[in-house]
């Protein structure tokens, strides 16, 4: 049985701009690669409602989960909330039990649950929220759609109490050779060897080291016996 598949969608300006540069996607590839859900597309938009409600509707429709990342926050732009709800033609409004977790974080701090900080606990109608244990602001999930905040830290903290909840598939393994030779030299025999393994994916990665040119040949699959076998061919046909 094929592994879940899933989409990225990393929502906000500031990563258009180049001012923030995004550390989610990677966290978010090794983390379901290890969970058996294949990250298979990731996609980076502007801070703009219609823009987030499109790639929403049709990334759920195309995969089995979709993670957004960014724009739930307490300023203006953070619209991602609202525009998830419009996507599903869910309602919107400050759920009780997310204001409670919101209300026990900023009583800790002793500083005040204002007009700005309770946008954060603005729930679609139906979704289930996502645990933040670093600043308490929850994420949620509607149907296929898990919401998370954009700080790494936080995201990286609401994907780990997330995953156990989904069901993965068999992981994605994985095992290298570096080829000191350059990809035009081992194109031909690489491709024959990937015909000989079709449940196997092959990647070649060019590098430059001491002067001379080489490639990272990486060997990916969910079956360690096939890999193996696959990189002692591999071994055979270049380490000599």
């Amino acid at each position: 049985m094929p592994n879940p598949t899933a989409a990225m969608l990393v929502i906000g300006d500031e990563i258009l701009s180049g001012r923030t540069k995004d550390a989610n996607m990677h966290f978010l590839a090794c983390a379901l690669t290890e969970h058996g859900i294949d990250l298979s597309e990731v996609r980076v938009i502007s801070d703009d409602g219609g823009a987030i409600q499109t790639a929403v509707n049709e990334l759920r429709a195309a995969y089995s989960h979709v993670f957004t990342s960014g724009g739930i926050g307490p300023t203006h732009d953070d619209i991602t909330a609202g525009n998830v709800a419009r996507a599903f033609g869910a309602k919107i409004d400050v759920r009780e039990d997310a204001r409670a977790i919101l209300q026990a974080h900023y009583d800790r701090q002793d500083l005040e649950l204002n007009e700005a900080r309770l946008r954060m606990a603005r729930i679609p109608e139906g979704a289930s929220l996502i645990d933040n244990p670093v600043s308490g602001a929850p994420g949620f999930s509607l149907e296929n759609v898990h919401v998370m905040a954009g700080v790494p830290k936080i995201f990286q903290a609401m994907l780990t109490g997330l995953l156990p909840t989904l069901t993965g598939g068999a992981p994605v393994l994985s095992a290298a050779l570096d080829v000191m030779r350059g990809e035009g030299d081992i194109a031909g025999p690489l491709g024959d060897l990937a015909d000989r393994y079709p449940a196997l994916s092959f990647g070649s990665y060019p590098f430059q080291r001491d002067g001379l040119f080489g490639s990272n040949v990486v060997i990916r699959g969910q079956d360690k016996a096939s890999i193996d076998q696959a990189m002692d061919e591999l071994k055979e046909l270049f380490e000599s």
